[in-house]
């Protein structure tokens, strides 16, 4: 049947474009197949980046769309560079990316490790691990919104029979203090899960004759995961770290529903602080500038990382 549909095809193909596909070559065909894909990539994603780049030298604005196009030059980049608040918003997300990513990977390479160890009811456990980053960024927020309630959140009541203090005593994210541990704590419990994913493959891979060599050798098990486990396991590691540390640089959706930046600006990320300079003072210049640098940030330190990766993977 197929056959009979091919040949169909083939009597409908017009006689001049008949003769003119069989005289292209592999390379030429091949490059037909694969122009569509690199036209909608050019569309959605190259056309778009140039087109920030260029009004990043402008002082545009999109709620003005009648003013003159003025080319200040690096004007945006100069005002950025040297704007207090805005290295602010890069602390606070050094601080969300920093130890987001140490508790993540600290806490799921340990859950991998014990998963790891065949015990009974061990799919069931890995199951209910996973649920959290199974959730969206807005309805987790919500939730965690409910648990940090002074009055009836569960989480306040949990600290006090932990503690003894009050439950309405303190506020996780009315606090200056305690809201840039509450996006943390919330964060660390979504994503966790998708760590320990990426650690158990890693244990998983590594060949079991090699712990048999290190027995027979009388290799404690405190040797063999330093000398055997850790290093196989690393170059997964450090996979979940560059992972986790993109989407946490540009982590927006979930602060915005926990703290919304506030109180104050003690969480308002770099994302946060870029959404309201394009969408609430409508700063499409000075907001492309922004976007730009943080763009060339994330886009070295990874290729650096990446380097570094590729150096331990070769090991």
């Amino acid at each position: 049947m197929l056959q009979s549909q091919i040949d169909r095809i083939a009597r409908a193909t017009p006689p001049a474009l008949a003769a003119r596909v069989r005289g292209l070559s592999d390379r030429a065909i091949a490059w037909l197949f694969v122009a569509p894909s690199i036209l909608l990539l050019l569309a959605i994603n190259i056309f778009p980046l140039i087109w920030t780049i260029r009004l990043s030298f402008t002082n545009y604005r999109v709620n003005r769309p009648n003013q003159a196009l003025e080319f200040i030059g690096l004007q945006n980049y100069t005002r950025i560079l040297t704007d207090s608040d805005i290295w602010l918003s890069m602390q606070a997300t050094a601080h969300f990316l920093i130890w987001t990513i140490a508790l993540q990977v600290l806490i799921g390479f340990s859950l991998a490790y014990l998963i790891n160890k065949k015990f009974r009811g061990n799919n069931l456990w890995t199951t209910i691990i996973v649920l959290p980053m199974m959730l969206s960024p807005a309805v987790v927020g919500n939730f965690w919104t409910f648990l940090y309630q002074p009055q009836i959140g569960l989480f306040n009541y949990a600290v006090s029979f932990v503690s003894g203090i009050s439950p309405s005593s303190f506020s996780m994210i009315g606090s200056t203090t305690l809201a840039p541990w509450a996006i943390v704590i919330v964060d660390t419990w979504m994503w966790t899960p998708f760590v320990m994913l990426i650690c158990l493959a890693g244990l998983r891979s590594i060949p079991t004759s090699i712990y048999e060599a290190a027995e027979c050798d009388r290799a404690s098990n405190w040797r063999q995961f330093w000398t055997i486990t850790f290093p196989m396991v690393l170059p997964f590691l450090m996979l979940a770290v560059l992972f986790r540390g993109i989407e946490n640089f540009k982590m927006f959706d979930l602060v915005v529903q926990l703290t919304g930046g506030g109180p104050g600006s003690i969480t308002e990320l770099t994302s946060i602080n870029l959404k309201r300079a394009a969408f609430e003072q409508w700063r499409t210049g000075y907001a492309s500038a922004y976007a730009v640098i943080l763009f060339v940030t994330v886009f070295g330190l990874a290729s650096i990382y990446v380097k570094a990766l590729n150096k331990v993977k070769q090991r």
